[in-house]
């Protein structure tokens, strides 16, 4: 129960930051997406499952505020939790090259995504211009901030992994 709550106002901090804060300091109207840090942080450190619970609610939330269309981002998202958690197997607490390359791959593969959903499909064909101006600053925007927010997410990973063997052992007789 500690887990849901500790991810859901996790979750909530990095929305309202990714739609508020980092608005502000967006780049030429480029925001870190610290929604994807969050989902394949998670996904990445504890599995499958919940990286797949955590990028739908993730998604879900951006597209009931943001998005044009129901359900597009919690699929989408939905999975990179999934796909990410393929990878926990690999996860070493003190390796940051192999989840910011986990992480800068889910953020250029959503929005690739992103441009043939929204983009592709209602015929423009302008690849080149959405690549330079949109996909490779939020890549390099999202791969700084990951930096700082891994490390953060990871910690409390670890004090929540810490908190949860107590309680098992507690009942362990």
């Amino acid at each position: 129960m500690l887990r849901k709550v500790v991810l859901f106002i996790i979750i909530a901090i990095c929305f309202v930051l990714q739609s508020t804060v980092f608005q502000a300091l967006s780049f030429a109207n480029i925001a870190p997406n610290l929604m994807i840090i969050v989902v394949s942080s998670f996904g990445f450190m504890r599995g499958r499952k919940e990286g797949m619970f955590i990028g739908f609610f993730c998604g879900l939330l951006i597209d009931i505020f943001c998005g044009f269309y129901l359900g597009v981002y919690a699929l989408l998202y939905m999975y990179i939790g999934y796909c990410n958690g393929i990878f926990q197997k690999r996860f070493y607490p003190d390796d940051i090259k192999f989840p910011m390359l986990l992480i800068g791959a889910s953020d250029i593969l959503c929005n690739l995504a992103i441009y043939f959903i929204m983009f592709l499909f209602r015929g423009r064909f302008d690849f080149l211009y959405y690549g330079r101006s949109v996909i490779l600053p939020e890549f390099v925007y999202t791969m700084v901030i990951t930096i700082f927010l891994y490390y953060i997410l990871q910690k409390i990973n670890q004090k929540l992994e810490i908190s949860e063997k107590r309680r098992a052992k507690k009942f362990d007789l």
